[in-house]
């Protein structure tokens, strides 16, 4: 997954805190528009004129310290980049590379977070980002591909096992 995609999920798993999934699903359209597509150089070069106009922008969740910390997450994404040439090879070295696949055959099975995501939550706070807590990172997780949470019964959890095999 690129870079682009990796930002826009962890804007939305931050957005999402506190609020329902569906409505950040609606209004993912929104989110794009209003923050640039994405586009984290330019998010992270936001001022406080471009907070006043997200704060107005009816398209999207108006909060103003998650508008905030997606101005500043945006900045820390880049020193990430800066720093492992990529932030897909940052993320990915907290799974080794490879997604960990569980084999969930209930719902009720499925934990909001593991040791594996307060580890993320724990770095990603040292480097500065914010609304990245361990439940946050987890959903990160599972939304990105780091962790394959299909049911067992479900088709896609063995179709992305396949995806990953050697």
């Amino acid at each position: 997954m690129d870079d682009g995609t990796l930002f826009e999920f962890l804007v939305l798993e931050g957005f999402q805190a506190g609020v329902n999934w569906e409505l950040i699903l609606r209004k993912r359209e929104n989110f794009r528009k209003a923050f640039d597509n994405f586009d984290p150089v330019k998010v992270s070069q936001y001022t406080d004129e471009d907070v006043e106009r997200l704060m107005n922008d009816e398209g999207i969740i108006r909060n103003r310290l998650k508008i905030t910390s997606t101005i500043n997450n945006a900045q820390r994404f880049l020193e990430v980049q800066k720093e492992y040439g990529s932030f897909s090879e940052y993320i990915w070295r907290f799974v080794d590379g490879r997604p960990i696949n569980n084999r969930f055959k209930s719902f009720k099975e499925m934990p909001s977070k593991t040791e594996t995501s307060e580890a993320m939550s724990k770095d990603l706070k040292k480097r500065g980002f914010k609304f990245v807590g361990p439940v946050i990172c987890y959903s990160f997780m599972q939304a990105v591909g780091l962790v394959n949470d299909h049911l067992v019964h479900c088709y896609r959890h063995d179709e992305i096992i396949s995806c990953f095999k050697e």
